[in-house]
């Protein structure tokens, strides 16, 4: 079909998909029921003790730390501590901000599905629990959408508890704040004003921090590979969190071959270990020389090796945010996700979002599974030469 017609069928696909279940209607007036019954006291805090909850992986809880560094600088002698998935435990432990981590395996986050319909809630009672001991003073669920954060904030009778005014997480809240179609780190910094009162978008940066022994680790491991430390290199991300959200395996292998020889720089091709084989079929069909570095990195040795590239190109994801945070150019390509609030933090001149012109995105659907690729080119659109000459304009400003 023609793209005007595919885009009004993947608009009311969408439609359907972002349309509330019977399921989820009934499962928000169980929330609204659980937000009226009594709850024992909790122990006062002691001191002034906040704690952010945010369930996802790195690329969002990347964009929620200019927020924890603005309530930080309010709140100077507060105790803030977070309560993040495992996965993103070392993204926060970074900040000299942050007091405790708190790891939990978040019911929907977790690679392991709920054992039935009621371990969500006993998960969040039993969690709830654990927190009335610590005693917070405050708690800030940092995710518009994240009913199950606000329900334990609430079992625990965290006294004050700050969240967006959505219909699911609105219940269980004390201070609700509008919700808005922002960029996310501006979403964030929103949630402590309370603390903080407004702060202008300008002076705000994003802003993750390197050690000298991981950038020793960085240099060590590509001398092995024959590069030394003075020799330019650049990043590609390939992989991403959904299928939809990826370019052509045969396109990033040439567009590595091609910016290789224009800005004489090695290229290094990373990713998680889940994503080591599509990272060695780029490889397999490159024809000059490359360095796969996926699966032998943690976030803190990414984030310095992105530090010593021109420039970082890859879809969407998490890894691009952590380059831009480290002051590295980007080229990010974009599909189903909303620039508005997930473009890379920074000049736009310095991180370039590149996008198809089909008029269905940004559908803000990751999975349209069992729906033919075929029928969603938003990412496949974005011509290779549109790469190239986007990577080496951002070159240009490093």
């Amino acid at each position: 079909m023609d793209k005007e017609t595919l885009a009004l069928r993947n608009r009311s696909m969408a439609e359907a998909f972002h349309a509330v279940p019977i399921k989820h209607q009934a499962r928000r007036a169980l929330l609204r029921g659980l937000a009226f019954i009594p709850l024992t006291p909790a122990r006062p805090a002691a001191t002034e003790r906040i704690l952010l909850i945010r369930p996802d992986h790195l690329g969002d809880v990347l964009l929620c730390t200019p927020a924890i560094q603005a309530l930080r600088t309010a709140r100077p002698q507060a105790e803030i501590h977070t309560l993040v998935g495992p996965w993103s435990a070392d993204v926060v432990a970074a900040y000299n901000d942050v007091d405790a981590v708190l790891t939990l395996n978040f019911p929907g986050f977790s690679r392991s599905p709920n054992l039935n319909l009621r371990s969500p809630y006993q998960l969040a009672a039993a969690t709830a629990r654990k927190l009335r001991r610590i005693a917070y003073s405050a708690a800030v669920i940092l995710r518009p959408d994240h009913w199950w954060g606000a329900l334990v904030a609430h079992l625990a009778n965290i006294p004050v508890r700050v969240g967006y005014d959505t219909p699911d997480v609105a219940p269980f809240l004390t201070d609700r704040v509008p919700f808005q179609h922002v960029h996310a780190v501006v979403q964030n910094l929103r949630l402590v004003e309370r603390w903080t009162q407004p702060i202008v978008d300008a002076n705000v940066a994003l802003e993750f921090p390197v050690t000298p022994p991981e950038q020793a680790f960085v240099n060590g491991y590509l001398e092995e590979w024959g590069i030394a430390p003075d020799k330019s290199i650049f990043c590609i991300h390939p992989g991403s969190g959904a299928w939809v959200k990826q370019w052509s395996e045969d396109l990033w292998a040439q567009a590595a071959d091609i910016l290789s020889e224009q800005i004489n720089a090695y290229p290094i091709l990373t990713g998680s270990a889940g994503e080591i084989p599509l990272v060695r079929r780029i490889a397999a069909q490159m024809k000059r020389p490359v360095v796969v570095m996926a699966g032998d990195t943690r976030v803190n040795q990414l984030a310095a090796l992105f530090k010593r590239a021109r420039v970082v190109m890859g879809p969407d994801s998490g890894p691009l945010h952590l380059a831009a945070a480290v002051g590295t150019p980007t080229v990010a390509l974009f599909g189903p996700a909303d620039p508005v609030e997930f473009a890379q933090w920074g000049a736009p001149a310095k991180h370039i979002i590149l996008t198809s012109d089909i008029g269905c995105r940004p559908c803000r659907v990751l999975d349209w599974n069992g729906d033919d690729p075929i029928n969603h080119p938003c990412i496949r659109d974005i011509t290779l030469a549109r790469v190239l000459e986007s990577a080496r304009r951002v070159t240009s400003t490093r």
